[in-house]
């Protein structure tokens, strides 16, 4: 395969993989119309946003063996089509259960794209490479978060909130045509690949029970789940604390987003310098520095209604979504290295404990609302302390056991 073609694959694999942000920050600015509507509270609307990492989470681990047994072509195409399906139920939704349910189901159909996409580039790239081509798609995947709160915001003060799944589905119904156009199959069917519980469970723990796993994949996951804090946290901060319009929170969420997508770009950079791992090392540091000043801020913001605070909370949140953008990559490429023939099964537990963490972190931002911005500072904290933890606490056990040789 030439490198024209495996330019156009990343390209499509980046596309397919902003569809998750597009699930998920499109219809943000939507709370408040969405409550109204549905008769609701907006903390109530924020569980269709955990429902829905709940469903990418258990949907990844559905797809993971299937992927490995099937190939990757086969499942992407089943998901597209489920997704196609479940957004347009969304717009039809007359109670505010309904949505919290299909936007699980949503979540099980796109999840696909994320388990093969990773799949697919572990299966075209050596280890070395895998990191860099996961920043690419970030690039890629970046441009979703850019335009999605600003599409939102446009279309429920013009079209109202339900217009906004019908062009999810419009969208994934786009992709899925691509995908029977375009992607090439990487890895074919693999009859050796048993689907029966124990088989699946014992791969899974192969695969868990790895340490470069254990560390990096819950690294990477406990730092998505600070970043989807932001995320359940965000329209309360940006709409209720601060009282900007749909509109505005669209645009300053975007103008966030360039953080992370220039962090994921200076990664690529720096990766010509460093390897995964020190970058994954100082990310990590950075990123709890930066949580703890956040609730630090946050507490201040809480007990005197500083307009200083909040604004240092604004700068902080940049740089903590920024220093995401560079962590994330790396962790992923480390849990994904050693493995080869369980690629899918590796990419679908990266992708399970990554959006079980986010479901984790979106819940308990809603479930510790307190009418302040510290519940949602204080989740971002704590996920940012334990990647942490697990991440420089490798580095310690690896120097005593040279030292103990």
């Amino acid at each position: 395969m030439n490198k024209k073609e495996l330019k156009k694959i990343i390209l499509l694999l980046g596309v397919l993989s902003a569809l998750g942000p597009f699930s998920i920050d499109m219809y943000l600015p939507g709370f408040p119309d969405i409550a109204t509507d549905l008769h609701t509270s907006i903390a109530q609307v924020g569980y269709s946003l955990t429902s829905y990492f709940i469903g990418i989470s258990v949907g990844q681990l559905l797809y993971g063996p299937i992927v490995d047994r099937f190939g990757r072509k086969k499942p992407l195409v089943f998901g597209l089509s489920l997704y196609v399906v479940a957004a347009l139920c969304c717009a039809l939704s007359p109670t505010v259960q309904w949505l919290i349910g299909l936007r699980g189901l949503l979540a099980i159909g796109g999840c696909a794209g994320m388990v093969a996409g990773r799949a697919v580039v572990r299966d075209l790239f050596p280890p070395t490479e895998i990191a860099k081509v996961i920043s690419t798609l970030m690039l890629i995947m970046g441009v979703a978060p850019l335009i999605a709160p600003s599409i939102g915001g446009w279309m429920v003060t013009t079209l109202g909130w339900r217009a906004i799944f019908v062009t999810l589905a419009s969208i994934s119904a786009v992709m899925l045509t691509s995908v029977l156009l375009i992607l090439p199959e990487s890895r074919g069917p693999d009859a050796t690949v048993s689907l029966a519980p124990a088989a699946v469970l014992g791969r899974y723990w192969s695969v868990f029970k790895e340490p470069a796993f254990i560390v990096f994949g819950l690294a990477g996951a406990f730092t998505q789940g600070s970043l989807f804090a932001y995320i359940s946290g965000s329209p309360f901060l940006y709409m209720e604390k601060l009282h900007f319009t749909q509109t505005q929170y669209g645009l300053l969420f975007s103008f966030n987003s360039f953080g992370f997508i220039g962090g994921s770009q200076l990664n690529r950079l720096l990766l010509r310098r460093y390897d995964s791992l020190r970058l994954a090392e100082a990310g990590s540091l950075a990123i709890a520095v930066l949580g703890a000043l956040m609730v630090l801020c946050a507490t201040w913001a809480g007990s005197a209604s500083s307009g200083v605070a909040i604004s240092l909370v604004l700068v902080i949140l940049f740089l903590f979504l920024m220093v995401g953008g560079m962590l994330g990559p790396n962790s992923t490429a480390l849990a994904l290295a050693p493995f080869s023939a369980n690629a899918g099964s590796a990419s679908a537990l990266i992708g399970f404990s990554q959006m079980l963490f986010g479901a984790l972190a979106s819940g308990l931002v809603s479930a510790l609302h307190n009418q302040t911005i510290l519940p949602m500072s204080g989740v971002m904290a704590v996920c940012a302390l334990a990647s942490t933890l697990l991440i420089t606490g490798q580095r310690i056990l690896l120097k005593r056991r040279l030292v103990a040789q």
